[in-house]
């Protein structure tokens, strides 16, 4: 399944209606499972600091964390990147129509040096599993940070990941490079480009494996057959969604011996 076509379908509902953009990263942030888990970590690894420090959000995409971590973290300074020209201006517009100023947009291609020495943090969000050189961004990744900095990644795994069972099924979303990681796989390639791996934790075990498909999976295969699936999503939504919510809370409060996301806290030495 294609799943730009529909992010595209539904960046232009909300893409200049200030109201409308929050909303949309509120309901981002309560139905998107990995949401609650990364900002989790972002709070663990942001929070306990109150100086200033600068962060690199390497894919932005709808630009939904930049915009968590620039309210939630007001001392922080950040680069929003993407490789989507249209994805940056928009999001630049937003911010700047939002009153946001301590985020900075541009286009940049992670698979080039960019930066050196620059960050304190590298956050990268649903981004690895869509780029073949993942080493080579690890170690671009590796160079922008200061030394002592950390990365913050979050994938799919290879157990399920990507609805994909084994590496020769095809992943649900049809832009992925790869189903997903292991985890010594993804070890062993972060400590490749220099890192220092410090955590590794699975999220979407049973509970949020079953959320996703409730919440995220069916409603997607809905609207990639049809846009017309649009006006059934509320009804679909007001069924399912209590269930839904409760099988992520479960998974959120869980610790997950297996599941199929991971989330990987990394340092550069220093």
């Amino acid at each position: 399944m294609k799943y730009d076509p529909i992010k595209k379908s539904i960046g232009n509902v909300v893409r200049d209606n200030i109201l409308l953009r929050k909303l949309f990263y509120k309901l981002l942030g309560l139905m998107f499972l990995r949401e609650w888990h990364v900002k989790r970590e972002l709070r663990r690894l942001l929070g306990a600091d109150a100086a200033p420090k600068k962060l690199y959000d390497a894919g932005s995409g709808f630009g939904q964390y930049s915009y968590y971590c620039a309210t939630r973290f007001p001392r922080l300074s950040i680069l929003a990147v993407d490789v989507k020209e249209e994805q940056i201006a928009d999001c630049r517009r937003f911010f700047t129509n939002a009153g946001v100023e301590n985020v900075e947009f541009a286009v940049e291609d992670l698979t080039m040096p960019n930066h050196e020495n620059e960050f304190d943090f590298v956050l990268s969000v649903d981004v690895m599993e869509h780029i073949p050189d993942d080493v080579g961004v690890f170690r671009n990744l590796h160079r922008a940070l200061k030394p002592g900095g950390s990365l913050l990644v979050n994938t799919p795994s290879n157990l399920g990941g990507s609805d994909a069972e084994s590496p020769d099924d095809e992943s649900f979303i049809g832009e992925h490079a790869r189903n997903g990681y292991g985890v010594e796989e993804i070890r062993t390639k972060l400590r490749s480009a220099g890192f220092t791996v410090e955590q590794i934790t699975f999220t979407y075990g049973p509970w949020g494996s079953f959320s996703w498909r409730l919440g995220i999976k069916y409603p997607m295969l809905m609207l990639n057959l049809s846009k017309f699936f649009f006006l059934l999503l509320p009804l679909y939504y007001l069924l399912t969604f209590p269930f839904t919510l409760l099988l992520m809370y479960l998974d959120y409060a869980s610790d997950n011996q297996t599941g199929t996301g991971l989330i990987v806290v990394a340092r550069k030495p220093g």
